[in-house]
């Protein structure tokens, strides 16, 4: 598998991510009824997409203390932040929930910071300096 050589501004983007996905995790899975009150959507919800953020958050801290990371990894990232921008905003376009403005506003917030992560994240690989296949 490719592996590449890990630059400054990939590993500054994956801890960014890790970081910020932690903390939204842990207030998340903390305070899921509170939160659902604030902003209109479902505590249950809010304390699944919580515990994910929680292993998320490990994944990629731990990717981004990789000096040679398997670059299939880091596009699993980075399409992951995607999907994760596109589906936050299908949440507050659709009608599967109606979230007070509040909740809009946290909604699409978080989905602005996934975006700036993915594109961050991307510029970074593509910066990256694959290594030479090792040897098995």
């Amino acid at each position: 598998m490719k592996r590449i050589a890990m630059n400054r501004l990939l590993r500054g983007a994956l801890v960014a991510d890790a970081i910020a996905s932690g903390t939204l995790g842990a207030l998340l899975a903390a305070l899921p009824a509170m939160l659902a009150s604030l902003f209109s959507l479902p505590g249950a919800g809010l304390r699944y997409v919580g515990l994910f953020l929680i292993g998320y958050a490990a994944a990629v801290g731990a990717l981004a203390t990789r000096q040679r990371p398997l670059a299939i990894l880091v596009w699993a990232v980075v399409i992951g932040n995607a999907l994760w921008l596109i589906d936050s905003i299908l949440v507050v376009a659709g009608a599967w929930v109606a979230p007070t403005s509040l909740g809009y506003a946290f909604v699409v917030a978080q989905a602005l910071a996934v975006g700036v992560f993915a594109e961050l994240q991307f510029v970074g690989l593509r910066r990256a300096v694959p290594l030479a296949a090792a040897a098995s």
